[in-house]
């Protein structure tokens, strides 16, 4: 038989070892779903539940390898239910190939069943790559471009292959006028070190600083080491922005945790009080946690131009890979004498994580949710992967759980959407099958899209050398990330006709499936239920029923947060008396006598 379009398709995607492929069915890709059946399905077709969380994997699965993450979606809705996936790769920039179906050619343009206009749907998150193959010999060009695009510019791209172009046969692009050819697969990049006399002048700026602090973020990763090492040099404190919280373990003594809305008091107070700031690898975009502008002076490395001095004025902006950018910046900088910034920023954050011992342990009804994440970094592998959702229990993620060196850890940083949780862990297990992966999901996260996908993880773990793949699901029966925020930055009480949420048993419906699967409503069965978790040879979920009314506000809420808080509790809040009990007990761990610092 001829090869067809959709044969080659796949071919050249083996070519470029692309292993699986998300996505979900649709006549719009038949001849495609007909090519990985004559392909002795290579690569694989991992079949999701909803297109979303197809494009969902295919992230989680990019920024886990670090490799091209692909999925693929019908024409009509299921291009348009590829978005938001799509979205977060963008702002989050995971390299990701959408390839969608569309109408057959022949009818484009004729409001036929399902006929989106893809290319203007697609243009904005696809942007830095987005074409419609209308003949064979495009292809090629196509698909190379399109990967080799995502590759280099952090982002998704997509191709649109109209299904009627699918079945053809395949005709290589000629050596001819307007035919266009491309190279085989594979790309070697190289690296980016700035000139000698910016580093010069940056490391003239670091080591005239006596308070220095460094944040970094997910651009940092490659050069861990590194940022130790200048972190010693200049007795500095290193902050991590979320998509940057694996970077470094919270292990070392010099390391404040989270910063921003959800970040630890220590890295508020490191930028409070720093002279001398050094951006590595970080678009973290809430300004408001950085110093006062004049108050320190800045540098900072990126290997994006795009995205450099726009957060903080900056005096010295390094375009640059961090990893050899720090190694021609370091010969450079000269190590100080004085300790006592550094002893300072110790000091803090000992007693930072002595508090959050305490918080967690304070009693509430039924289980603290912050003893939930405590409990977990008591036991997690050093190999473990963890993928954290958007709400409350996002928190209790950022704040409390401990990164220990070989851990890797992702969310939705920058779209901060509901729902990749899940989907993230699939993709994490088809990146390293071998490792553990621990999904941190709120309730409402569940009941949007996470349940369907425990069907996925049902259908595939078999695939998985390592079976571990552990749901746990923080069950409060609220929207409650929502609930605080309309309770601390508008001042109004919660409504329950939109924060309320169905009760659904999450344990019962994982072991319907043949999953392992416990319920936990007493603290004392946390520490037991990870561990059954960790030790399971099939998938686990904790459905664990948690107290609403923890209060996820930072250590370091403004006058204003605190006192509209107060007055949605005075407004009438259906839980005022609980909250303030609550809220009164956590705060007052912070000063515990005797026991801070240890």
């Amino acid at each position: 038989m001829a090869e067809t379009v959709a044969d080659y398709l796949l071919r050249r995607l083996r070519d470029w070892e692309v292993e699986q492929v998300f996505g979900y069915p649709g006549d719009g890709i038949n001849g495609l779903i007909a090519a990985f059946g004559e392909a002795d399905n290579k690569p694989r077709f991992v079949q999701a539940r909803h297109e979303e969380m197809a494009a969902f994997e295919a992230v989680g699965y990019a920024k886990f390898s670090g490799r091209v993450g692909v999925c693929v979606a019908t024409s009509g809705p299921g291009a348009i239910h590829l978005l938001n996936g799509l979205y977060d790769a963008k702002l989050d920039h995971a390299p990701v190939v959408a390839i969608v179906g569309q109408t057959a050619r022949s009818a484009i343009g004729s409001s036929y069943q399902q006929e989106v206009d893809l290319k203007t749907l697609f243009k904005d998150v696809a942007a830095e790559y987005l074409v419609e193959v209308n003949v064979a010999e495009q292809l090629p060009n196509a698909i190379d471009r399109a990967i080799r695009t995502a590759e280099a510019t952090r982002s998704p791209t997509a191709l649109i292959i109209p299904n009627d172009l699918q079945e053809e046969e395949y005709t290589p692009p000629g050596h001819a006028f307007k035919e266009v050819p491309s190279s085989p697969p594979g790309t070697a990049w190289g690296r980016v070190v700035p000139r000698e006399e910016d580093l010069r002048a940056a490391a003239d700026l670091i080591n005239s600083g006596s308070k220095v602090a460094i944040l970094v973020g997910q651009g940092a990763r490659p050069a861990a080491q590194q940022v130790i090492e200048l972190a010693e040099a200049t007795g500095a404190g290193v902050a991590k922005a979320l998509l940057g919280k694996d970077v470094l373990p919270d292990d070392l003594p010099f390391v404040t945790g989270a910063i921003g809305l959800l970040g630890t008091r220590p890295s508020y107070e490191l930028m409070r009080d720093c002279d001398t700031l050094i951006m590595i690898g970080s678009n973290f975009p809430y300004s408001q946690f950085l110093p006062e502008p004049g108050q320190a002076r800045a540098v900072q490395i990126d290997i994006d131009g795009r995205f450099i001095g726009m957060r903080y004025p900056t005096e010295i902006n390094l375009v640059g890979d961090s990893s050899s950018t720090l190694d021609a910046l370091l010969p450079m900088i000269e190590r100080t004498s004085d300790r006592s910034w550094r002893e300072t920023v110790e000091k803090n954050i000992a007693d930072w994580w002595q508090t959050v011992h305490n918080e967690a342990t304070v009693k509430a009804d039924p289980i603290n949710p912050m003893l939930i994440v405590s409990e977990l970094s008591d036991r997690i592998p050093d190999n473990a992967m963890i993928t954290a959702d958007s709400g409350s229990s996002t928190n209790w993620y950022a704040r409390n759980l401990k990164i220990r060196p070989g851990m890797r850890s992702t969310l939705s940083g920058t779209l901060a959407t509901m729902g990749p949780g899940v989907p993230y862990a699939i993709g994490a297990k088809f990146a390293h099958p071998d490792r553990p992966v621990i999904a941190l999901v709120g309730d409402g996260a569940m009941q949007m899209n996470g349940m369907a996908e425990l069907i996925t993880i049902a259908h595939y773990h078999h695939l998985w050398s390592d079976p571990r793949c552990i749901v746990c699901i923080f069950h409060n029966n609220d929207l409650n990330q929502v609930t605080w925020e309309l309770r601390s930055m508008g001042g109004s009480p919660k409504f329950e006709e939109s924060q309320v949420l169905p009760d659904v048993d999450f344990a019962s419906f994982a072991a319907s499936l043949g999953l392992n699967a416990m319920h936990v409503d007493d603290p004392e069965q946390i520490g037991a239920a990870w561990q059954g978790g960790l030790d399971a040879d099939v998938p686990t979920v904790l459905d664990i029923r948690c107290d609403p009314e923890v209060p996820p506000i930072p250590p370091h809420a403004t006058f204003e947060q605190m006192k509209e808080t107060a007055a949605s509790l005075l407004k009438g809040d259906p839980n005022a008396l609980h909250i303030m009990v609550q809220g009164a007990k956590t705060k007052l761990q912070e000063f515990r006598p005797g026991e801070r610092g240890r």
